[in-house]
């Protein structure tokens, strides 16, 4: 059975259940299985051998995961080759690739937890009552242990951008 925690995160205040384990600083990245277009897919492994940063957003057309992902888009191109900046949302790829369009945003890959909330269930961000991914950010270095995680208390706040991008510097 899958661990469910309850009182760990809000939604403008209302307690949600996150799905998963609660990942910490050393531990092992999990594996997944997620949608980098509607006929292809995409896991941890893809992405082996670089320092990656994962920003998880609910959903790409709200205000907050707007600017998370303009905001990594921005940083992404000075990390260098051995990062990738990966946005991870429930929202179909269709929907992932118009808003990428629109916002001009080139630099990040774009993944898809629609289908099976793979990523959200091995992360422990998968929000039982909205079908959704729990705002938070993990760095993940070239062996893929976890080297910074910040899982937002409540869903509405924006992440700390400077502490997660600082993360990634220290790794490369």
């Amino acid at each position: 059975m899958t661990q469910e925690r309850t009182g760990a995160a809000t939604f403008k205040g209302n307690p949600i259940t996150l799905v998963g384990p609660e990942l910490k600083i050393g531990d092992q990245a999990p594996d997944f299985s997620i949608n980098k277009s509607l006929v292809e897919n995409a896991s941890l492994k893809d992405f082996s051998g670089k320092v990656k940063l994962i920003s998880v957003v609910p959903s790409i057309d709200t205000g907050v995961c707007d600017a998370q992902t303009r905001r990594f888009n921005e940083e992404a191109g000075a990390l260098g080759d051995n990062v990738v900046v990966l946005t991870i949302s429930v929202d179909t790829p269709f929907a992932q690739s118009r808003w990428c369009g629109a916002a001009g945003v080139d630099k990040v890959v774009m993944l898809s937890d629609y289908k099976a909330h793979s990523f959200g269930e091995a992360y422990g961000v998968y929000i039982k009552e909205f079908g959704l991914d729990q705002r938070s950010i993990f760095v993940i270095d070239a062996n893929d242990t976890i080297q910074y995680v910040e899982y937002l208390p409540e869903m509405t706040e924006h992440p700390n951008y400077e502490l997660a991008i600082n993360a990634v510097k220290a790794l490369v």
